[in-house]
């Protein structure tokens, strides 16, 4: 009986670290998604320039700098010119504030 209880804690506990695992998984990929879905990558690839900068470019310009995600953020949403080109960034209102500061912060991690 104590065998059965123990191979029962161990399945449970094997099952709950999978299952987390998943999870951190599509949690890490989520971002990524949200930056499809909210049409980043139309203009912008991770490591490539496209219409505008790789968000490696991105990440590396503003990796000391303070508060990179808030201002990243603001980008965002308002758009932008001049600072990476002639082409400007458009603004993109259909992303939520909560959302933008997400992406922000996954460009950094680029």
């Amino acid at each position: 009986m104590i065998m059965k209880n123990n191979v029962g804690v161990v399945l449970v506990m094997t099952a709950g670290l999978l299952f987390t695992g998943v999870a951190a998984g599509a949690a890490a990929d989520a971002p990524a998604e949200l930056a499809k879905k909210s049409g980043c990558t139309a203009c912008h690839a991770i490591d490539k320039k496209l219409v505008g900068p790789a968000f490696t470019e991105v990440a590396a310009k503003y990796k000391t700098q303070k508060n990179a995600d808030v201002m990243l953020a603001a980008k965002i949403k308002k758009g932008g010119s001049g600072v990476w080109g002639v082409i400007p960034m458009p603004p993109n209102s259909s992303v939520t504030d909560e959302n933008m500061l997400i992406l922000a912060k996954w460009v950094l991690t680029q």
